[in-house]
């Protein structure tokens, strides 16, 4: 039988602004929503501003000629207003969508071309890749429209009538984005947005993921997707006795892409929602990142690992006052044991450091942690409210329910996408439905339960494709990777399997803590031959290199390290 929750959670059936705002034109509550760090005086957005500029932005973008359905993309680094366009898309009768801002045309192009987008609104510093991209698929340049310039103050766009340049900043064609603002203010905010007949089947979003395997592809998640992952949050904070005091102190620092589900969700929605405070960042920097948590007081940090590795290994985290943060969690990787033990102990041990997990396709994620528990663990928590998992064998056949043993890791709960966009064979490979109609999600995750129970702590091994077979036995990279990062000498790490002689041997990429270290590949492999049974050594070899690629969210570009090592490798005899 499936891990139920131990909790359930109401679900309003209403769009995303609507949960968030409670209403197009009510009181809400005058406190701030959206800080600039480097300008918090003059440079915010209280939540009734944060309201009213997406309202704005949802009009002009029906006077330019969206219509319901119609895509726009969003491509853009982090910035103040970033989620106000997010959700006048969503008001407007739109579907958001939102690309990595590091892409080159082609990757650009791709995503304009496969959710065929209505609108581009782009980054000043991004113009000519997204003029490339625009050309590429036929977009019109009057469809494009242009964050940055000479923007004034948060609070001053959303509020005056004339907030920026207007048809004086048109751009080789392209327009200001605050020509969709032009009119008057006080008109915007009687307009309401127009509640879907169907916030189950009628989506806001198209988040881009590879899924379990393959090319990118739009992950539709619903209104009321998005309105269950958020419930399911609040419905877990107000299980902590001291939530209400906690929440009056709170102060979060966003660092994470908001194009991406994982910063897009918490920041955009969920924070928000339960009237936290956010400073933005335009992008994540290690020292502008301990100055701001210093300076603002920040109570609470959403990390991925390579941060998390960075705080325990830098010596630049001990010269900063962090005694503020009263909670941090990992996601979007494997956190090794001995890493998270060393970031708690950077806090005095007043908190436990949780790891979480998530997958574009559930929203957000279906896992979290119970306030109460205080037990420490290397798993990744229970099941949300309204959600349910179970372990299959590799072949999809057989359920698993004895505690400890590995299998894939299936979910369900309301949370879950409507599908990939317009690919329903991808679709069909990767939700199955059962003979009672519930439809689970094929995570392509190796798990283990604690206790196959509700309450059973899970734990992450490794993804499945991921896992390197070594004469018939799996190895998990992230396994691999956990040990290395506590030699002294290692600053980071990535394993990724290789063929050698016609076997599958593990291959390491170190990152050394000090470029000038005089230590050698062979010493590293012999380090970990005494660490690890026969068949994970290093037999593919270790390679010292100046970076570990991984994409915005920290998630190991192993593809990249593929191609590498196999111009580096070939089928040759392994000297290790």
């Amino acid at each position: 039988m499936p891990v139920k929750s131990r909790w359930t959670a109401d679900v309003p059936r209403c769009s995303l602004q609507q949960w968030l705002f409670d209403s197009p034109c009510g009181p809400l509550p005058d406190r701030r929503a959206y800080i600039d760090p480097e300008q918090p005086d003059t440079n915010y957005l209280n939540l009734s501003d944060y309201r009213l500029l997406a309202k704005r932005v949802a009009s002009g973008l029906q006077k330019a000629g969206l219509k319901e359905g119609d895509r726009v993309l969003l491509f853009s680094g982090n910035n103040i207003f970033f989620p106000a366009i997010f959700l006048g898309i969503l008001m407007a009768g739109g579907i958001f969508t939102g690309a990595n801002p590091s892409f080159v045309a082609r990757e650009l192009a791709y995503q304009l071309r496969d959710s065929e987008a209505t609108f581009l609104v782009t980054a000043q510093g991004s113009l000519k890749t997204a003029f490339e991209a625009a050309k590429e698929v036929g977009l019109p340049r009057d469809r494009i429209f242009v964050l940055g310039g000479d923007t004034p103050a948060a609070q001053q766009v959303a509020q005056s009538s004339n907030p920026g340049p207007g048809l004086k900043g048109r751009i080789e064609g392209a327009k200001h984005w605050t020509e969709l603002l032009q009119g008057n203010a006080k008109e915007a905010e009687s307009w309401s947005w127009k509640e879907p007949k169907d916030p189950q089947t009628t989506t806001c979003c198209l988040n881009y993921s590879s899924g379990t395997t393959g090319v990118p592809k739009g992950v539709e998640i619903s209104h009321y997707c998005y309105v269950a992952n958020g419930a399911q949050v609040i419905h877990l904070n107000n299980l902590n006795p001291d939530w209400e005091e906690r929440q009056k102190r709170a102060r979060a620092l966003c660092f994470l892409p908001l194009y991406h589900a994982y910063g897009q969700s918490v920041f955009v929605a969920n924070m928000p929602r339960a009237g936290i405070p956010i400073y933005i960042m335009p992008s994540f920097d290690f020292v502008k990142m301990l100055e701001y948590v210093q300076r603002y007081r920040i109570t609470s940090l959403m990390c991925v690992p390579p941060i998390v590795v960075a705080l325990t290994k830098s010596p630049l985290t001990k010269m900063y006052d962090l005694s503020s943060v009263e909670g941090m969690g990992s996601g979007a990787a494997p956190l090794a044991k001995e890493v998270y033990d060393e970031a708690e102990k950077l806090f005095n041990g007043k908190f436990l450091l949780r790891q979480g997990w998530g997958m574009t396709e559930t929203t957000c994620t279906c896992m979290s942690w119970d306030p109460l528990n205080n037990e420490p663990s290397s798993g990744v928590g229970e099941m949300m409210p309204n959600c349910s998992g179970k372990l299959m064998s590799l072949d999809g056949k057989t359920e698993i329910t004895k505690a400890g043993e590995r299998g894939e890791f299936w979910v369900t709960g309301p949370n879950l996408m409507r599908g990939y966009w317009r690919k329903p064979e991808a679709t069909a490979d990767t939700i199955v439905v059962d003979a009672d109609g519930t439809r689970w999600l094929k995570t392509g995750d190796i798990a283990y339960f604690d206790a196959y129970k509700p309450g059973g702590i899970i734990h992450i091994v490794d993804r499945l494709k991921e896992l390197i077979k070594v004469k018939g036995n799996q190895v998990a990279p992230a396994e691999l990777e956990g040990l290395l990062l506590q030699h002294p000498e290692v600053a980071d790490a990535a394993v990724i399997g290789v063929t050698i002689n016609g076997e599958e041997v593990p291959r390491a990429y170190i990152v050394r803590q000090n470029p000038k270290s005089r230590i050698t590949e062979q010493e590293i492999a012999d380090w970990m031959a005494s660490k690890v049974t026969r068949y994970k050594q290093l037999k593919g070899g270790v390679v010292f290199t100046d970076n570990i690629p991984k994409n915005p969210s920290g998630k190991i570009l192993r593809r990249q390290l593929r191609d590498r090592a196999e111009k580096e490798v070939g089928d040759i005899k392994s000297k290790l």
